[in-house]
């Protein structure tokens, strides 16, 4: 990743803004464990909607509702 990213209206460089997704990502884990696993199986470790439910014993359903809360959750933690 050699360009920088826009958040909301200031940009961040790379490095930067790998520290504020990873202090989002803690409180994250404080907020709301499951939705944090949800976001490391599905962004990190590229699992879909199926098989992040099949790893978690959950139904899909709840994980697309749980990856959209997530990922509204993440974005406005990551605002700066």
């Amino acid at each position: 990743m050699t360009e920088a990213i826009r958040v909301e209206e200031r940009q961040l460089e790379p490095p930067i803004l790998l520290v504020v997704l990873d202090q989002a990502l803690e409180s994250l884990v404080a907020f709301d464990p499951q939705q944090s696993r949800i976001v490391e199986l599905r962004y990190f470790a590229g699992l879909s909607i199926d098989e992040t439910a099949e790893v978690l014993k959950i139904s899909p359903a709840t994980v697309k509702r749980e990856w959209a809360m997530a990922k509204a959750w993440l974005y406005r933690e990551m605002k700066v």
